[in-house]
């Protein structure tokens, strides 16, 4: 074998090496499901992004900021039914099962994909 393949052959296997404990630490930790006390326990203060399209910060009394790709925006939030719903920016109403282990959230809500996220302390922005 040269050089190239060999060094392929060791970043392929450092990259499996990285995908195989990725996946080990999330099998630790299985998703559950939050109801409603548990929601807004969890979310109060804190800020749900995925890092790179969206972001929501929760803010005490019901207050909700976003910001979708640099848009900053207000609304609301408050748990009903054992779900998050959210009011205003440009999707509207809309209810979403909290899934959580960690600091990893699914919001799910039938018919879509989850949207995947990090909850964590709110960040500066601009």
């Amino acid at each position: 074998m040269n050089r190239s393949g060999l060094r392929a052959g060791r970043i392929g296997g450092a990259l499996g090496l990285i995908a195989g404990l990725t996946l080990a630490a999330s099998a630790r930790e299985p998703l559950r499901k939050l109801r409603g006390p548990e929601i807004a326990r969890r979310l109060t203060g804190m800020e749900l992004t995925d890092e790179v399209h969206w972001t929501y910060i929760f803010q005490k009394g019901g207050r909700l900021t976003s910001v979708s790709l640099g848009t900053r925006s207000t609304g609301t939030w408050r748990v009903q039914n054992n779900e998050l719903c959210l009011d205003g920016g440009p999707d509207g109403h809309r209810c979403f099962e909290v899934w959580n282990a960690g600091q990893r959230v699914e919001l799910r809500r039938e018919g879509i994909l989850p949207n995947d996220a990090i909850l964590q302390k709110p960040q500066a922005r601009r």
